[in-house]
């Protein structure tokens, strides 16, 4: 076990001094290409920062204004026939867009039930194999200038409803 621990602790120093050295052999200005590549990384950080800020202010005032209750509300005599309680329909949706967001939502459910209660166990789930799909999509689409996306948001949002249904069956299987 020892032995691992000493593997991670020398693991990205190593990593490094071997990029360096490859990158020396070959006779490529590894600093220079280190700076080219730290300004172009800003560069799409100034280019994402207007539609994360637009992001985040989406989902807190829908947070804020009581519409993800209202829906889980509507939805609830749906979803609790599946085994989906009605105070994680919020949490479903609020992953699609903001990861920090849905924990706020999820260490609300584990105050309000607690962490292995059945909503807290699909909670746990579903916020470990589900993805912020349009806020992936968002990002990383607009910083490679992807513009056609296809099948993209149809299979993110399957792949959702897939780990909902997976948190709903493991966290069955648990209780």
């Amino acid at each position: 076990m020892n032995i691992f621990i000493h593997l991670s602790e020398i693991i990205i120093p190593l990593t490094i001094f071997l990029v360096i050295g490859c990158g020396m052999a070959a006779k490529v200005k590894v600093y220079e290409s280190f700076l080219n590549g730290a300004k172009d990384g800003l560069k799409i950080a100034v280019d994402i920062v207007p539609t994360l800020i637009g992001l985040m202010v989406a989902v807190g005032v829908l947070r804020a204004s009581g519409f993800f209750e209202l829906l889980g509300a509507l939805l609830s005599p749906i979803t609790e026939k599946a085994g989906l309680p009605a105070q994680l329909i919020p949490l479903i949706i609020v992953k699609l867009f903001s990861s920090s967001a849905a924990t706020g939502l999820v260490l609300d459910i584990f105050k309000t039930n607690g962490p292995d209660s059945y909503a807290g166990l699909i909670a746990s789930i579903l916020t470990s194999c589900t993805e912020t799909v349009f806020y992936t999509m968002s990002v990383y689409f607009l910083a490679a200038k992807v513009t056609k996306t296809r099948y993209t948001l149809t299979g993110a949002l399957l792949a959702t409803l897939a780990g909902t249904v997976a948190s709903v069956v493991l966290a069955g299987m648990m209780s």
